[in-house]
């Protein structure tokens, strides 16, 4: 062993060692399917007056630290209620962050139920959090009973539920969801991130308890490149999760971007409609397929299983055709044989299927 590779062991914590850098594969010159991504760029007819907004940004100057302008108009925009807080982040990744270092004291642990979105798990791990993942159902449906043993076992400081989740794609049902809120003893963050295709949400339902908190972001509407994260709820949380927020955590360009979006809101949500649309016929093509087993969704991706050659072979087999989905097989468990594609445009939706009728 050389001596740099003793000086990494003996200072950097086990568990760090013991994970692998999230990865994100180059998706060059390929058709990526893999991020759930907005496929479309931003309207034509709104480059110009974006571009104009960016020009009069004072880059030279700090950002508003508070972003106290944008916060008033995504107050608006996503139907926060009145005396609810707004926390934003650099992606909701950066929120999750801010969460768990805020409740990471001796004892406290994170509870979720799994499979769901990974950085649950990771980023618990890296703030030397404990997390508890609870199995969904065979149908990837909450499973009230075990959540409720869970949660009486581990009185977790945070429950987090993706709501759809990811990758299933599913809506919790909402009775199920109430119940975890009523039993949990620390925070429940809901997860919404990608509400504009789910056509539902808890929103609304800020103030109804004193531990719910609601995450949303941009990035799924077509602004996935600004690196904007939303945490909505009662402002006694927000303040103390607030001190952990680095300065000038949101950019000014950011900040400037995302007001002029928010502005604009009909031309990212009549984009957002034709994604559901597809997604329908997207579903549709994938379940007439012999030997794939496809799962409704309610965000803009499909999970899928491969039923009649191994996950990883159609996988690299689509890679090779120049399609680049998610490969969900090595996690195991319920996902193995499983792939998970993003909604594209309609050219990108019959590549795909295209080519996954070649690789079965």
């Amino acid at each position: 062993m050389s001596d740099i590779r003793k000086k990494v062991d003996a200072l950097v914590r086990p568990e760090i060692r013991s994970l692998s850098a999230y990865h994100v594969p180059d998706a060059s010159g390929l058709v990526k399917l893999d991020a759930m991504e907005n496929p479309y760029a931003w309207p034509a007819e709104l480059k110009a007056g974006w571009l104009d907004a960016l020009g009069r940004v004072p880059v030279n100057r700090y950002p508003d630290p508070g972003a106290r302008a944008l916060k008033e108009q995504l107050r608006s925009a996503l139907g926060v209620p009145e005396g609810a807080g707004l926390l934003l982040g650099n992606g909701s990744d950066e929120l999750i962050q801010i969460l768990l270092l805020a409740l990471a004291r001796p004892g406290a642990c994170a509870l979720a139920p799994e499979p769901t979105f990974v950085m649950y798990r990771m980023i618990a791990t890296l703030v030397g959090m404990p997390f508890v993942g609870v199995p969904l159902r065979e149908d990837f449906a909450l499973d009230r009973a075990a959540m409720r043993k869970a949660i009486a076992a581990h009185r977790p400081a945070v429950v987090f539920l993706a709501y759809p989740n990811n990758p299933t794609g599913n809506l919790f049902d909402r009775a199920d969801v109430e119940a975890v809120l009523a039993e949990s003893p620390g925070l429940v963050v809901v997860d919404e991130a990608y509400h504009a295709f789910a056509g539902d949400s808890l929103m609304a339902g800020l103030g109804s308890s004193d531990r719910l908190l609601v995450m949303r972001t941009l990035s799924k509407q077509g602004l996935a490149g600004l690196r904007l994260g939303v945490l909505a709820g009662p402002g006694a949380w927000l303040e103390e999760l607030d001190k952990v927020r680095l300065p000038y955590n949101i950019n000014s360009l950011t900040q400037a971007s995302a007001a002029f979006a928010v502005a604009h809101a009909a031309a990212f949500e009549a984009q957002c409609a034709r994604i559901r649309a597809d997604r329908e016929r997207l579903y549709g093509e994938l379940t007439k397929l012999a030997g794939v087993r496809a799962w409704p969704s309610r965000a803009n991706f499909i999970l899928f299983r491969v039923e009649s050659r191994p996950a990883d072979e159609v996988f690299a087999r689509l890679r090779r055709a120049g399609v680049l989905v998610k490969n969900l097989n090595a996690a195991g468990g319920p996902l193995a044989g499983c792939l998970r594609v993003t909604v594209g445009t309609p050219e990108e939706n019959d590549a795909f299927i295209a080519a996954l009728k070649d690789a079965l």
